[in-house]
């Protein structure tokens, strides 16, 4: 009887269309909230880089400035991001523009460093609180006559809620989660780069979003650097190492595109993950060490996706000798050659083959 009602109660929910799972919530969310911060935050990043380097005076610079402010949108476009994720109804979508906006600018005041700071919950908080502003707003949507008021009022309210609820919390945790990472990074550069530029570049091809993850928690300077070449090695290596199988039409796919097209190959077998990820332990160090390639938030965790990271790290450090011989050597040549290095001596071990990463582009 008890099973009964539970899968009752569970039919009801599917019904009003919640999903109820993990991969909803945490693969396909998240994605779409990278998509979000890329549409925003990070376009208007792109184009206030661009915005520097035109003289003052000129129209062409007030039009690059104007397109820079899509970054002020970053909370209400994320919001819609993963509301579209979640199958919202039209009205619980428009909503959670707002719930995001509430929770990505919701934060505390805490004390760093002698003084006074406001840090504010940022795309974690936003997440949080669309996500169960949308699934609640899902219940009501269009279960009454006025749901053009009940909908809208449930939504916010309920991610209002959250947001005064949770926020301040995930607003401490993401600053002193970021802050620990990226002063660890200051003192040992040579350790943190190498974990750093693994772990970043391992999200970047799982199916999450290292993009997302690197936004959450503010990740910055030589931090990022690290985050920026090891996911700029997983790309580059991937595309390197498989052009048996999948020729130019991979190199722009991987390369450009995205190394978790090869998760499906990964999962057969493991090992094809090894040379990508042993190149990005060995440019992380170089990074931090060597030419302190510096990358802040979204941008780190990209990649050479649309040369995003790359981007990143101009955009933090300028155009000078040191970015631009950093960039075209950890993110672009050492990737590549290392990972094809370490790939050729598993080929002759017999532990890699040729249809190993073959891809259906």
């Amino acid at each position: 009887m008890e099973n009964a009602k539970q899968n009752k109660f569970v039919s009801y929910l599917r019904k009003k269309g919640l999903l109820l799972s993990a991969k909803a919530y945490f693969v396909d969310a998240m994605s779409a909230m990278a998509l979000g911060l890329f549409a925003s935050l990070l376009m208007g990043t792109i184009f206030g880089t661009v915005a520097k380097y035109i003289p003052d005076g000129n129209v062409i610079k007030d039009y690059f400035n104007l397109l820079a402010g899509a970054g002020g949108a970053t909370g209400a476009i994320i919001g819609v991001a993963i509301a579209n994720s979640l199958k919202a109804p039209m009205l619980v979508l428009l909503s959670a523009g707002v719930v995001g906006m509430f929770g990505n600018a919701y934060g505390i005041t805490i004390m760093v460093e002698g003084a006074m700071k406001t840090v504010t919950a940022g795309p974690a908080g936003a997440f949080i609180c669309v996500l169960f502003a949308v699934e609640i707003g899902k219940l009501v949507s269009k279960a009454t006559k006025v749901d053009i008021l009940v909908t809208p009022a449930v939504t916010l309210g309920v991610g209002g809620f959250v947001a005064m609820l949770l926020c301040p919390a995930v607003s401490w945790c993401m600053y002193w989660i970021g802050d620990f990472v990226n002063y660890a990074t200051t003192i040992m550069p040579f350790f943190m780069g190498i974990i750093i530029s693994v772990v970043v570049g391992i999200v970047l091809t799982l199916p999450i979003s290292s993009a997302a993850l690197c936004a959450m928690i503010g990740i910055t300077g030589l931090a990022g650097g690290a985050a920026t070449v090891g996911c700029c090695a997983q790309m580059i290596g991937f595309a390197v190492i498989s052009f048996r199988e999948n020729k130019w039409g991979g190199v722009v796919a991987q390369g450009l595109g995205t190394s978790m097209l090869q998760m499906g190959n990964i999962v057969k077998k493991p090992i094809i993950w090894l040379a990508p990820t042993l190149a990005g332990a060995v440019v992380g160090p170089i990074s931090t060490c060597i030419f302190k390639l510096e990358c802040t938030g979204v941008s780190a965790g990209m990649g050479t996706c649309g040369m995003v990271g790359p981007i990143g790290v101009f955009a933090d450090m300028g155009f000078n000798l040191t970015s631009i011989l950093g960039v075209l050597l950890l993110c672009i040549v050492l990737p590549a050659v290392l990972s094809l290095a370490f790939n050729e001596i598993m080929r002759k071990l017999g532990w890699v083959k040729t249809g190993d990463m073959q891809l259906d582009l």
